[in-house]
């Protein structure tokens, strides 16, 4: 029985699901082609991912392709509780509201795991996790998120992963296009919701300098800021130098910027005596997957008033007010609507078709970390531009044989 916040919602939420559809032809393509064979039939899937518009609609397409689906959401603020009202009326069993605290976001997920899902879809690891602590048989699972990745090559280490996880995270369909573009251009939309300042003009630090961070940048110096980066890695630095940013330690930048987004995954980027020596009137927040980059504790165990939607006025001992967005969670999910359809459409047919790869394969695979296909990703990449009309080169008999030579 699932359980949702408000299930008169459900109109408006189809609505939602019905503009992200008609703006995501690449995954409705690949499911149209499977529609009449029903592969995912008698299928038990499930997944925890933000149950936004986009999401909805891998789920009603897993759900036409046979699969009995079972979700829950991959943060406890960032669930569109429109959506989830939908969801529920279509007969996907979900568990998902805005707002839960700690235990109920993972009473959600036992939730989900009581259902006794053959294969397992992530966002950030939390599921996984649960997953290898019962005594469920899981075929196999994906997983959407760095964060994730990072957990399972952990465990994997250890010799403590119990099923293979296909890492859609590292498919060029999804990393060179969700981080950058998705995470880009929907920071610059939650900073924007939350604080409805200037960037021209402003000093943007932002740390982390891997794909989500360059995203970000480029947004950044595309509106006109002045962007510092702080890095760990010496080359993502040095790329970040070539492509005109200043580069420095956040105890320097700290005490030079204006607004502050966290891109790292990692926990301590800005820490209590970062935010001390910060300007009056700063503004923080983190797009990273987890709310640990932030000292928020920190932040909100001060004088605190909110001031916008999403912003949170900190009063800090030194008299200085520090501005928070999203509590220190991930704002481009809370403070807006996340990535964009489009987006979405290239990350979640790698979804689909891995979840469809590790059903038809999971008696050959091994309990490992493995890549999406190149097959798939190449079969995506063909269909995202065929779905804009277009047309790429092919090589010659010649050219294949001088490719070929030596």
């Amino acid at each position: 029985m699932s359980k949702i916040k408000d299930p008169s919602l459900a109109n408006r939420g189809k609505i939602q699901y019905e503009w992200a559809k008609s703006h995501m032809p690449i995954l409705n393509m690949a499911i149209s082609k499977m529609k009449k064979s029903k592969p995912l039939q008698n299928t038990k899937l499930g997944v925890c991912l933000q149950i936004t518009k986009e999401t909805s609609v891998l789920l009603m397409g897993l759900k036409e392709l046979g699969a009995k689906v079972i979700c829950c959401g991959g943060n406890p603020l960032t669930t569109q509780d429109d959506i989830a009202a939908f969801l529920e009326s279509q007969g996907i069993q979900i568990f998902a509201w805005s707002g839960q605290n700690r235990l109920e976001y993972d009473w959600c997920q036992f939730q989900v795991l009581s259902y006794n899902p053959q294969i397992i879809t992530d966002d950030g690891g939390d599921l996984h996790i649960k997953a290898h602590k019962s005594k469920i048989r899981i075929l196999g699972g994906t997983e959407e998120t760095t964060t994730g990745i990072t957990r399972y090559k952990s465990m994997q280490k250890r010799r403590r992963l119990k099923y293979p996880i296909i890492s859609v995270n590292d498919a060029k369909t999804k990393t060179l296009f969700d981080n950058q573009y998705g995470t880009g251009q929907s920071t610059i939309d939650g900073f924007l919701r939350a604080m409805n300042l200037l960037f021209a003009s402003k000093k943007i630090v932002i740390a982390g300098y891997g794909w989500l961070g360059k995203g970000v940048a480029k947004k950044c110096q595309g509106m006109g800021s002045k962007c510092i980066i702080t890095e760990v890695d010496p080359i993502r630095a040095l790329e970040a130098l070539m492509d005109g940013f200043e580069i420095m330690p956040m105890s320097m930048a700290a005490k030079i910027g204006d607004i502050f987004i966290t891109c790292t995954g990692m926990r301590d980027v800005i820490n209590q005596n970062h935010l001390l020596s910060m300007k009056d009137g700063a503004v923080v927040g983190n797009v990273g997957h987890f709310d640990v980059e932030i000292d928020s504790k920190f932040l909100l165990s001060q004088k605190i008033r909110p001031v916008r939607p999403n912003l949170d006025e900190c009063m800090l001992p030194n008299h200085k007010k520090i501005y928070l967005v999203s509590k220190g969670r991930v704002a481009n999910l809370i403070a807006s609507e996340g990535h964009p359809p489009e987006i979405m459409a290239l990350s979640f047919s790698n979804q689909l078709y891995s979840i469809l790869y590790i059903l038809q394969n999971h008696k050959k695979m091994q309990a490992q970390i493995y890549p999406v296909p190149d097959s798939v990703d190449n079969r995506i990449a063909i269909d995202a531009l065929s779905s804009e009309n277009l047309e790429i080169e092919r090589l010659s008999t010649k050219q294949i044989s001088y490719k070929s030579s030596w």
